[in-house]
């Protein structure tokens, strides 16, 4: 674990780095959970499968111990001054997150000049108010995104696009229904990307 300043105070990142790494894949946690929720590590376990280098940010609110999340603008600030500072080495960089974690690497991914999007229950909108939609967050991006969705998430269903793939699984907003279905979505989208070995 390492960690890096930023203008709203410390983050933390917690390396997994693969034997021979092809790239790197930065995932943030959602608003009011951790780096272990179980969607990160199933994620995390199928990155390091075909040599992606993990590497989970722990917000600077979370690191001082605030359960709210900060605002918006705080969260991708904070986000893109750890991805400067991390080791990607020329590497290929993937960026994603669960939730709200996912909301702020879709923000920033063109800034960070991300290769590719990994969604984990992106919340299309509250539960309840469709009317609030998140969509033009996804919508902002031009590099591939992969969403990995539970059927019944009381936060929605993202629409496919031409640059977005989205991969239905049992469960709600958790993701801890399929986590198998989970683990093969994201080999194969990192994978697919790197011409790694997906079998």
């Amino acid at each position: 674990m390492i960690e890096l300043e930023t203008p709203h105070g410390p983050a933390r990142a917690h390396v997994n780095e693969a034997a021979e790494p092809v790239a790197v894949l930065v995932l943030g946690h959602g608003a009011g959970g951790g780096v272990g929720a179980p969607d990160l590590k199933a994620a995390t376990e199928a990155a390091l499968a075909v040599n992606v280098t993990t590497i989970l940010v722990e917000q600077p609110y979370r690191v001082a111990g605030r359960k709210s999340a900060a605002p918006a603008a705080q969260l991708d600030t904070a986000w893109t001054a750890v991805i400067e500072q991390l080791p990607i080495n020329g590497l290929p960089l993937y960026v994603g997150g669960r939730s709200s974690g996912a909301r702020v690497a879709c923000r920033t991914s063109a800034a960070v000049n991300a290769t590719g999007v990994l969604c984990l229950a992106f919340p299309l909108h509250p539960p309840g108010r469709p009317e609030k939609t998140r969509l033009p967050e996804l919508e902002q991006v031009t590099v591939p995104v992969l969403i990995v969705q539970g059927e019944s998430d009381p936060f929605g269903m993202p629409p496919e696009a031409p640059n977005r793939q989205v991969v239905r699984l049992k469960g709600n907003h958790s993701l801890k229904s399929d986590v198998n279905g989970l683990r093969d979505a994201v080999r194969t989208f990192l994978g697919r990307g790197n011409d790694g070995d997906v079998d």
